[in-house]
């Protein structure tokens, strides 16, 4: 299973705290966050990143059928 990370770059507003959870998968660019890569295999550091962003801005999905793992609904 591979899992597709996204970051809405319109929407977030920097904090940093995904950088700070999983720093193997974001890194802050030009204050915005992103994805050191587009898919990474499961890692409940990714969960817990697009869960503690304060305003959602990343989205986890599993890379085939496209079903959101976080964060949840």
């Amino acid at each position: 299973m591979t899992w597709q990370i996204e970051v809405d770059r319109n929407t977030c507003i920097g904090t940093g705290s995904c950088a700070g959870i999983a720093p193997g998968h974001f890194e802050l660019r030009d204050r915005k966050s992103c994805p050191r890569h587009p898919t990474a295999e499961p890692d409940e550091l990714l969960v817990d990143a697009a869960e503690s962003c304060p305003v959602e801005a990343i989205t986890i999905r599993d890379a085939t059928s496209g079903e959101l793992i976080a964060p949840e609904p």
